[in-house]
Formats: C-alpha cells, sequence, structure tokens
C-alpha cells in the first residue's frame, strides 16, 4: 500500500482524485497554504489529515505511515521540498519542474543519492495517447535515423485569466522566462527518442498583448524557441509555455526513412505517418493517419481514457505506483529531471545573450556538477520582493 501525502492542493487536485480512486494508494495527508478554501468538504477526507504547514504534513505524515509525498507547490519551490522530504526518509513525485537553479539541481541528485530515496518527475504530456503512439512507431525502428524533433506547447490565456492565475506581486507565474516552462515540450521528445539533451541555445520573442500588464506580470516574451543537440545524434527544437496564437501543441520526429507527427486538432487529433516515395515499404501507404486507440491496451487503457491530459495522469500515477510500490526505475528520474531543469535554465541565459550555445551538464558525473554546484542565478524575487539575480523577460524599449 502506497501512504502518500499530497502538497499544494490545486495544482494537485487532479491527482487527489485519481489517488482516491485506487485501491492501492491512501492519502494519509495533505498540505495547503489556503487548506480551508480548497478542501471544502472535509467529510471526503475525514481519514486524511489536512494541515497549512510542511513541516507539520511531514511530521505527522509519518506518523500516520506515509511512505511518500506528491510535490505540486509553486513552481519554482519543488526542490528544497523534495529534499526535505528525503531526507525524512520518504520517496518523492514532483509536478512540473524539478528546480529553479542549477544549483538546486546538484543538490537534488545528490541528495537521491545520499538518501537512496526514489524520486520521479511527473511529466505527463510523453504519457499522452497519441504520444504513445509516436514513441511505439519510433521504437519499431521504421524511422530509420532519427535526424529531428520538435516539441511545441502553447498555453495562452486572456488578460483577465492570467491576472487571476496571478494571486500577488511575487507570484511566481509573473516572473517566470518563457524558456522555464519547458517539460511539457521537451519531456515527450526525450520521451519518445529515448535521448537526452547535450547543448542547447535559445531565442526569445517579444509580445506587445503581455507588454499591456507588465507592471502585473513581468514575463511580457510571447515565445521562447530552443534548439538542443541530443545524445543520439538527432537536433530537437522545442518551446517553453508559448503564449503564441495557436489552438494546439504538436509533435515531430523525422528520421531519414519516415517521419511522424500529431498536433491537437490536426487530422482529427490522429497521428500522420509519412514516407517518402523511395523509402516506403511495399506494404505502407505513403502517408497514414493512425487512431491512437487506448482501448487496445484492455483496462488500464479504459482507466486512462477517464484520466487528464489525454490519459497522461493516469499513466503517472500507474507509474508511481509500479516504481514506489514494485521498485521498478523511472524513467523520469533524478537525472533526467534535472537535466530538464538545466535546458530550461540555460536556454534562458541564451536568450540572454542572443542565442549563445550552452553545454547541458551530466548530472551524474561530479565533475560536471562541481561546475554548477554554487550557481544560484535566478529571476524569482522571494515573497518580499528580493533575491532575483536574472531577468525574467527581454529588454524592450517602446
Amino acid at each position: 500500500m502506497l501512504k502518500i501525502g499530497v502538497f499544494g492542493a490545486w495544482r494537485g487536485n487532479s491527482y487527489i482524485n485519481l489517488f482516491k480512486q485506487d485501491e492501492d494508494i491512501e492519502i494519509v495527508a495533505i498540505c495547503d497554504r489556503n487548506i480551508d478554501s480548497l478542501i471544502e468538504n472535509k467529510a471526503d477526507f475525514e481519514n486524511t489529515y489536512l494541515c497549512a504547514d510542511f513541516d507539520d504534513f511531514l511530521t505527522e505524515g509519518i506518523k500516520r505511515g506515509m511512505n511518500a509525498v506528491f510535490l505540486a507547490n509553486f513552481f519554482n519551490e519543488h526542490a528544497p521540498y523534495a529534499i526535505k522530504a528525503m531526507n525524512a526518509g520518504l520517496d518523492v513525485i514532483s509536478e512540473c519542474t524539478a528546480a529553479a537553479t542549477l544549483a538546486q539541481c546538484v543538490e537534488l541528485v545528490e541528495c537521491v543519492e545520499k538518501t537512496g530515496r526514489k524520486y520521479i518527475l511527473a511529466e505527463n504530456y510523453p504519457f499522452m495517447t497519441q504520444n504513445l503512439l509516436m514513441e511505439k512507431i519510433i521504437s519499431e525502428g521504421t524511422l530509420g535515423s532519427l535526424l529531428y524533433a520538435e516539441g511545441e506547447y502553447n498555453h495562452s490565456g486572456s488578460t483577465e485569466e492570467l491576472m487571476r492565475l496571478t494571486p500577488g506581486e511575487y507570484h511566481w507565474r509573473a516572473w517566470l522566462p518563457r524558456t522555464y516552462y519547458v517539460t511539457h515540450a521537451l519531456g515527450p521528445i526525450m520521451y519518445m527518442t529515448k535521448s537526452m539533451p547535450l547543448y542547447v541555445s535559445a531565442r526569445a520573442a517579444h509580445s506587445d498583448l503581455l507588454y499591456q500588464i507588465k507592471e502585473k506580470r513581468h514575463n511580457y516574451d510571447g515565445a521562447g524557441i530552443m534548439f538542443c543537440e541530443m545524445d543520439n545524434g538527432m537536433i530537437a527544437r522545442f518551446t517553453g509555455c508559448t503564449a503564441m496564437a495557436s489552438d494546439y501543441s504538436r509533435y515531430r520526429v523525422a528520421g531519414d526513412l519516415a517521419s511522424v507527427e500529431w498536433g491537437g486538432y490536426i487530422n482529427e487529433g490522429k497521428v500522420r505517418k509519412f514516407y517518402f516515395d523511395h523509402t516506403k515499404p511495399e506494404n505502407e501507404e505513403q502517408v497514414s493517419l493512425l487512431n491512437a486507440d487506448l482501448s487496445e491496451l484492455g483496462e488500464e487503457g479504459e482507466k486512462a481514457k477517464k484520466a487528464g491530459h489525454g490519459g497522461g495522469d493516469y499513466w503517472i500515477v500507474r507509474n508511481m505506483k509500479k516504481c514506489f510500490i514494485d521498485g521498478e526505475d523511472a524513467y523520469f528520474d533524478v537525472y533526467k529531471a534535472a537535466a530538464m531543469s538545466a535546458v530550461a535554465i540555460l536556454g534562458w541565459r541564451s536568450c540572454l545573450n542572443h542565442g549563445e550555445n550552452f553545454k547541458i551538464p551530466d548530472f551524474r558525473n561530479k565533475e560536471d556538477r562541481d561546475t554548477v554546484r554554487n550557481d544560484n542565478l535566478t529571476p524569482f524575487p522571494d515573497e518580499n520582493g528580493n533575491g532575483a539575480t536574472l531577468p525574467c523577460a527581454l529588454p524592450f524599449e517602446e
């Protein structure tokens, strides 16, 4: 039995609902500074400890047998709480992103190595139904040598919605550079192609629309585009969280024989596979539109259909159980999580330096870790407005 505690009831709500439906999981504690407003129906959680303080959450949760923590707190604050939880003897699954600085990446990796606790990044986009189909096709080798991949994550909103999601002058959403929210674009590429980023260069583009609310949301760039050399010889182009006028996200992987891609409403959500005429096998069409059908996966597929993010949330819970209960290694372990955070962090520095190329540290290697061990540069101020050492948007003159 997995006895889990959830830190962050607002972002964690969809997973709380999935945990409640799973016979292998018991929610023993939930912590949020606004716990009373977020958990209104206390009767639904009569056996769950509800609190607003993280230390209290750990102490009481452990008394109740808590053996793992799901982190759904503020975007830029995951690493310190993950480290505190692992030092208390708990396994950790971290939603969103692993670390906000390179120094935190090092601390997180070394905490996992020191404590022996299990750590998973709960990145759900690789497990969306269409992305799972793309991964299956790529793994069959029919694309030939992988040459190029794209990942594009679009999530904009009206100025009213953006302000509603930014409660407070120093809330993280007001200071988040465009490259930092990278996991939904890069994560699927890494998973589908089984590759790791080696170098990153990036550019950002200004948005006049977002600039109108610059006094409240200071990150007024509309797009951050990153370009990576991957360890399988492939090159990849991907975004952070963009505010471009596009109603869907998209993914594409191209080899020297064929390519696969899908994007939101294009082709009614089907995966498109393309061959050159001279590379097409006799039993294949030159262009195929493929249904990503979860029912082929039996009972698990039926369960995934009911979960959020195209079934991705179900597979996160399933993979968490495989790791924490059955002892299997997680695909998005602490090393991959740290690498993605480093791409986001160094991608932003590249934007600030006109596309300068940066090497991604290999966090398995102590010598690489030592090069960034004391690198605490950050665009995020603390709750009092202090501590930011980088701008969160490109300079712009009206």
